[in-house]
């Protein structure tokens, strides 16, 4: 039986493909405050505001792609049970093989009704005010905001549960719910970092990798491989 390998990632693996970390120094996205295009209040305040930025994310997402790491955790499916729980929006773990991704933070290419926070429906082109869905209700990002629920969250916690391995891939753990993931691995799982910003409290220096998730992911592969192939 294959060992169950969970990923934990965030926006620094996705960052070497060009997709632009979601909070950068100077505290804004893409020269918007967090809180006019990443919030309930923010999209009630100025809805095209927001449909415009996520237009224009959705576009930027069609001119990068998948790089070494992401390929590599696809890679890893033929030795390993994977499973990727990511706290990224775009689709580049999809676009690079890997078959179970859970988003904890919503996906740019997917809409839903402004009234649930679930029933999302693909979506590829702009989303505009006055597209509604099938039962005639405005269609919104399908996003997790700030100050919103995460849907995806228990089912995440469930998969953290049954993880033999567990990697942290280009995140701080700085954003909850979802640095809380680490907490429900089970006893026995062997953890592994790798991101060059991240300080280390939390797992053995061997398995600690202070690089670029692309540098990372090609030594972790050597590593998984000699420890238990």
């Amino acid at each position: 039986m294959k060992k169950k390998l969970v990923v934990l990632s965030g926006a620094g693996i996705s960052a070497e493909s060009g997709v632009k970390t979601f909070r950068d120094a100077d505290g804004l996205w893409e020269n918007h405050r967090i809180e006019d295009v990443a919030s309930p209040e923010g999209f009630e305040r100025n809805p095209q505001l927001v449909f415009d930025f996520y237009n224009e994310r959705r576009r930027q997402l069609k001119s990068v792609f998948p790089n070494k790491a992401h390929e590599i955790l696809a890679e890893l499916e033929r030795y390993f049970d994977v499973e990727i729980i990511t706290q990224n929006v775009d689709d580049l773990h999809e676009r690079a093989g890997s078959t179970k991704v859970t988003h904890l933070h919503g996906e740019l290419k997917k809409a839903r009704p402004v009234n649930s926070g679930k029933n999302e429906i693909p979506w590829e082109g702009d989303l505009n005010l006055g597209d509604l869905n099938h039962e005639g209700i405005q269609l919104r990002p399908h996003i997790v905001w700030f100050g919103e629920m995460v849907p995806n969250m228990n089912k995440a916690a469930s998969i953290a549960e049954k993880a033999d391995l567990l990697l942290v891939i280009g995140t701080s753990l700085q954003v909850y719910p979802a640095a809380s993931l680490i907490h429900y691995i089970p006893n026995g799982c062997e953890v592994f970092a790798i991101d060059p910003h991240l300080e280390n409290s939390f797992v053995k220096n061997e398995n600690f990798l202070k690089t670029s998730a692309t540098q990372g992911m090609t030594r972790l592969k050597e590593i998984l491989m000699d420890r238990y192939r």
